[in-house]
């Protein structure tokens, strides 16, 4: 009997299709088209997963199937789920081992977590490193497959809208949409857009008056306080599902979580003030933490370094100290001296800037120093005399003694280099260098195009020795396949020295990671080598752990404004290493601050 003509679903061999609850449990099968449609199913009251073993195009079910194959229309996956399996990662099985993506149990675990257990509303919280986005990107892929999911919306910094992009399209073949106008957000499927861009007028109204299936924020640190314009965009933005992603859901104080979970789940901790009398002996310290745990368990799914990532390949550190030429010394002293005199001559870090930039570029490269001197020259902020003086002790700098070591290193070192420097110009010099010694060095930093980029970090993977990156050419970005890490110059912020690191030592890292910092002897880097290797021992702390320390509210300011101030206050060599003894005493107290509390509440 002829099939009646009502809607047509492609239905292609070895495809797999959605069969709703209803559905009635057979083996169908007949010729449609020349070809032969068979469907198996065992139905017990869950959803399952059809097989189409034919190659057709079915036309015209009754009533009942036609639901069936309307289903079918939405959802395409590999092979038969069970209740509580996830149907993302067998489609992506294929795709996974092209782009050489390898999730982790944890990750996976997450998932399936969130869509089975925590009906799409949670805080992922792993520490840096863990691998949240591909989490939380894996968590959209599942209810788009599903088809519980159209519309979704990504707000995250503005510097990460392209890794989210590139994240989802590459590993879990989701086509995004990077929003640039307003009209951006009204569009259907996913967009991605800057968090600090949304919550500005017309994109805050434009978005309230959206409905999107799923709402996914990064960093939602940032929501912590109810009276930022931040947490009121996202409390107003109509969903149904919600993920916030962020690596410390406490900073200061349990309000902050209390804020976070409200926004997910309203009423899910009590009101404020019942949170504070049940929940709160202080702002740092939980009262009855089980029943805590028990209630977050419903939300908070965070996993930690030791626990997930203890299998990782060693990591050796390395410290070396060059001892600076005849002229590199009478150029850096000169340098210093005029910071040291503008400072205690305007007794404020206001207006500094300029110079501190130059005092920090001083221990890069001379030609970084030299560009900002002409700067400021330029600008009229130095004295002409002043300024051809300090010129002209730069032009006398033959060598560069770190310079020289560092390709030394490069020359001894078997397999792929990540180079990092903090300045261009320093990257320019360390460019012109390697490819004259024959060596294929690339370069990698913010100017760079989101396609160029992608371009240059496989052409490295497939074929260069070295990257030269700057800090924001690298930010966001993985590098898993190459193990060895120098560090030509150090950031005063010490968040940016464990980024660079994360880069390589991380999930997905399968060989031991060597990570070698050059500094000149005596230089304002040999300074900040002192706090941070000697005094607090960070290079060889657990990755992830260094901003919930630096955040606490035991330092007062950041380690960049404390570190500075010693540096221009200081009297002499003793005094300063004083003033880090007593800022490195901060740290640590905040990293006890940290342990107790970690003793008290291990699971948060």
């Amino acid at each position: 009997m002829p099939l009646e003509l009502k809607v047509t679903v492609p239905i292609l061999h070895g495809s797999w299709v959605w069969a709703p609850p209803r559905a009635r449990a057979e083996r169908w099968s007949e010729p449609i088209r020349g070809g032969e449609l068979d469907l198996q199913a065992s139905l017990t009251g869950a959803a399952r997963i059809l097989r189409a073993l034919g190659r057709a195009r079915r036309q015209g079910p009754d009533p009942e199937r036609l639901a069936w194959f309307g289903l079918a229309w939405r959802l395409h996956v590999l092979e038969p789920v069970d209740r509580g399996d996830l149907l993302a990662p067998r489609l992506l099985a294929q795709r996974w081992r092209e782009v050489g993506v390898i999730p982790y149990p944890h990750q996976l675990e997450t998932a399936r977590r969130v869509v089975e257990d925590l009906d799409g509303r949670a805080i992922l919280a792993d520490e840096v490193g863990l691998g949240k986005t591909l989490e939380a990107g894996l968590v959209l892929k599942e209810y788009l497959l599903r088809g519980q999911v159209e519309r979704a919306l990504v707000l995250c910094p503005a510097a990460l809208v392209y890794q989210w992009y590139q994240e989802l399209r590459e590993k879990l073949d989701v086509q995004a949409i990077m929003q640039r106008d307003p009209s951006d957000w009204e569009r259907p499927g996913v967009i991605i857009g800057s968090l600090d861009l949304a919550k500005r007028s017309p994109h805050r109204e434009i978005l309230a008056g959206q409905r999107f299936d799923l709402l996914i924020v990064d960093e939602a640190h940032k929501l912590k306080n109810p009276r930022t314009q931040n947490h009121k965009l996202v409390q107003a933005i109509p969903r149904t599902y919600t993920l916030l992603v962020t690596a410390t859901p406490v900073q200061n104080g349990l309000e902050e979580l209390y804020h976070l979970t409200s926004l997910l789940r309203p009423g899910q901790l009590g009101t404020y003030r019942t949170f504070q009398a049940a929940f709160m002996i202080d702002r740092h310290t939980p009262r009855a933490p089980e029943e805590l745990r028990r209630l977050l368990g419903r939300v908070l799914i965070r996993h930690r370094h030791r626990e997930v990532a203890k299998d990782l390949p060693e990591r050796r550190v390395e410290t070396l100290l060059v001892d600076p030429t005849r002229e590199e010394r009478a150029f850096y002293d000169a340098v210093t001296d005029l910071v040291r005199r503008e400072y205690r001559r305007l007794g404020t870090l206001a207006g500094m800037l300029p110079l501190i930039t130059l005092q920090r570029e001083l221990a890069s490269s001379v030609e970084a120093a030299c560009a900002t001197l002409e700067h400021l020259l330029d600008q009229g902020d130095l004295e002409p005399e002043l300024a051809g003086r300090l010129l002209e002790q730069a032009r006398s700098v033959s060598r560069q003694a770190k310079l020289e070591r560092c390709l030394e290193l490069v020359r001894a070192t078997e397999g792929q280099v990540l180079l990092f420097t903090e300045y261009r110009a320093t990257q320019g010099v360390l460019l012109g260098r390697l490819q004259a010694e024959g060596i294929v060095a690339l370069a990698f930093d913010g100017s760079l195009s989101a396609s160029r980029k992608a371009f240059v970090r496989e052409l490295f993977r497939r074929r260069g020795q070295v990257l030269v990156s700057t800090d924001s050419g690298a930010e966001g970005l993985n590098f898993q396949f190459c193990h060895h890490l120098i560090h030509y110059d150090l950031p005063w912020n010490p968040m940016r020295l464990e980024q660079r690191i994360g880069r390589v030592h991380r999930l997905g890292q399968t060989q031991p990671v060597l990570v070698r910092t050059l500094a000149v002897r005596g230089s304002v880097e040999s300074y900040m080598l002192y706090l941070l290797q000697q005094k607090i021992r960070l290079f060889e702390s657990v990755i992830g752990e260094l901003d919930a320390i630096l955040s606490g509210a035991a330092l007062q300011t950041t380690v960049e404004a404390a570190f500075t101030r010693a540096l221009l206050e200081s009297r002499d060599e003793a005094d300063l290493l004083t003033r880090l003894d007593e800022l490195a005493g901060r740290i640590l107290q905040e990293r006890r601050r940290l342990d107790e509390s970690r003793e008290r509440v291990p699971w948060l």
